[in-house]
């Protein structure tokens, strides 16, 4: 098996997919000068010749521009908890629903409100899939309680599908794929959730807004469990890529045998 792995990011070049070390290590000594870039975000970044680092909706879509199906991620955004009254919901939903990549995560960060999540993607239209799981992970916690659209129980199945939906019924939207963190690997889920709670309560009382909040609340939950929840992240990002190779695979084994052609679909046509 052989899988080629490109990381994305936005510099004062233009986009670059297929980072190198060299570039990684910039882009972790140099947080400062790095901007958060999602779709809204590139063409700015890329005219003030800025460098960014981009978040899932912006990924997809410069995935989907490279002719890249598979991308793999941590967990995705979505819709924050009290967005009934902040509107505050991820971008990567929007994209899920209107960009031709499949994304391999953990689910969505635990932080998030789990349930309005998937009520987004279903109206979406987004086909959300277990990893041999029927239930939804929530990132550091293999289970949520709520279920999958569909369970697939290996690297072909979920790669018939992807095939099915992009390159059969010419699907424009994206297929979400949760990933649960391994067993040995996963945070307790009580100490989990007390750490969010208390960490959406300081969030709240600093007036953290927009784009600061998921780094906040993910740096002070690794702070108030000790770094379980970092032990956990690491493992799961791991874990992913794993199965999103072993995915990337199986479908181009797909293509080649269909002796299929696809040619990514123009800006007009998107």
């Amino acid at each position: 098996r052989r899988c080629v792995q490109e990381t994305v990011n936005a510099e004062y070049m233009g986009i670059k997919v297929g980072l190198t070390n060299d570039d990684i290590e910039f882009l972790s000594k140099n947080k400062k000068d790095v901007r958060k870039c999602s779709r809204r975000d590139l063409a700015a970044v890329i005219a003030f010749k800025q460098h960014g680092s981009t978040t899932v909706a912006a990924t997809m879509l410069i995935a989907q521009m490279a002719g890249i199906r598979v991308f793999v991620t941590g967990g995705i955004g979505g819709v924050h908890r009290g967005a009934e009254t902040t509107f505050d919901i991820s971008a990567d939903l929007i994209e899920l629903g209107t960009t031709p990549v499949a994304v391999i995560s953990a689910g969505a960060k635990s932080i998030l409100d789990i349930p309005k999540t998937l009520e987004y993607l279903e109206t979406q239209g987004v086909a959300v899939l277990g990893y041999q799981t029927d239930d939804f992970p929530m990132f550091f916690i293999s289970k949520s309680g709520y279920k999958v659209s569909q369970k697939v129980e290996n690297a072909q199945e979920a790669a018939n599908i992807i095939k099915t939906s992009f390159y059969d019924l010419c699907f424009r939207n994206g297929i979400l794929i949760g990933v649960p963190v391994p067993a040995e690997e996963e945070a307790n889920g009580e100490k989990i959730q007390v750490a969010i709670e208390q960490a959406i309560r300081e969030c709240d009382e600093q007036k953290i807004t927009g784009p600061n909040i998921t780094p906040y609340l993910l740096r002070r939950i690794n702070e108030l469990t000790e770094g379980d929840s970092s032990r956990s992240n690491v493992a799961l990002i791991k874990n992913n890529a794993k199965t999103g190779a072993l995915i990337s695979v199986e479908l181009s084994k797909i293509l080649n045998n269909s002796c299929l052609l696809y040619t990514s679909p123009s800006p007009r046509d998107s």
